[in-house]
């Protein structure tokens, strides 16, 4: 196999919005693929990219407002554009009938469950990497703030998460408020100041709209549709998304393939700790794809790509 630059493509949803796709690593390799998190984008793989790429073909993808994918209409913020957005990178990416293991993190793993019944998910799944991720009770659920369970901490804490104020410039006070919401305390200042510099360049408004989405997110059927081996993997430190979310998940799915849970670790662990996240995605490439099997002919017209009512028209802004 020979290793090719990074190839970049443009995907079309079911609504017709366009989002950036790129692929990393050698034709022919076994393939992966990312969905990063609310307010991330591509770059927060960069460290799975870089050591997969080498044997791996590794597709990432920007969901819609963030990175190079572009805002949308105010309607277009919504769980189904999730499933949609994935079913039309998976075709735009992939042969017809690839396998590949499909990794998500955060909003990224909710996108997964989301489309676990879709067409095109049924045809591309071989396995799921399920990372700091829940189905539902997200607000509730979440430790963001140090106050006892109950509806007084669960109003206040979608107050914060769905605050329309700016995060502002990367600075010593803004890494130490990202650090403590989404980080664990031993985390590499280096690390903390990658994801601060990923949350911060999300758009306000795609940030705003999604908050409002994951607020009262339920996709607690898609956890029993998943039907491929699953991993579930948490960091103990994870303030929001705790590992009540992983333990459910992993005790919900079919086909459980591991729970993960990492000590200290915060909620962005493909960036705070990489290697275990790239082990854990190498390890279900190497169980359940094998790269001397081609995509089979006989599927090749059975998932039709996502066509938008208007592939031609301007995305609007939020």
């Amino acid at each position: 196999m020979t290793t090719t630059a990074p190839r970049t493509a443009t995907a079309v949803s079911a609504d017709g919005h366009r989002l950036h796709v790129e692929t990393h690593g050698p034709e022919g390799a076994p393939a992966v693929v990312l969905a990063h998190g609310w307010t991330c984008s591509t770059a927060f793989w960069a460290a799975q990219i870089r050591d997969l790429s080498t044997d791996h073909r590794v597709v990432v993808y920007d969901q819609r407002g963030h990175g190079r994918t572009a805002a949308a209409a105010a309607d277009g913020y919504h769980v189904r554009a999730l499933a949609d957005d994935l079913e039309a990178a998976l075709t735009t990416a992939l042969a017809p009938g690839e396998k590949a293991v499909l990794a998500g993190h955060s909003m990224g793993g909710m996108t997964l469950m989301a489309a676990a019944g879709r067409p095109a998910f049924r045809a591309h799944a071989a396995a799921a990497l399920l990372c700091s991720t829940g189905a539902s009770r997200l607000v509730a659920e979440s430790l963001v703030l140090p106050l006892r369970a109950g509806r007084p901490r669960t109003w206040l804490t979608g107050l914060v998460l769905g605050a329309r104020a700016p995060l502002g410039p990367v600075n010593a006070v803004s890494k130490a408020v990202l650090k403590y919401a989404t980080m664990g305390p031993g985390a590499d200042p280096a690390r903390v100041d990658e994801c601060a510099r990923i949350v911060h360049a999300c758009p306000r408004a795609a940030r705003v709209a999604w908050s409002h989405v994951l607020a009262g997110l339920d996709v607690e059927a898609g956890v029993r549709g998943l039907d491929v081996p699953t991993a579930v993997l948490v960091g103990t430190a994870d303030r929001l998304t705790p590992a009540v979310h992983a333990r459910r998940l992993a005790a919900a799915l079919p086909h459980c393939a591991g729970l993960d849970e990492l000590p200290g670790i915060g909620h962005m662990t493909p960036i705070e700790a990489p290697e275990a996240v790239t082990a854990r995605i190498r390890a279900l490439a190497a169980a359940h794809l094998s790269p001397a099997d081609p995509p089979p002919a006989e599927t090749a017209t059975t998932v039709p790509r996502p066509r938008g009512r208007d592939d031609d028209r301007e995305e609007e802004a939020v």
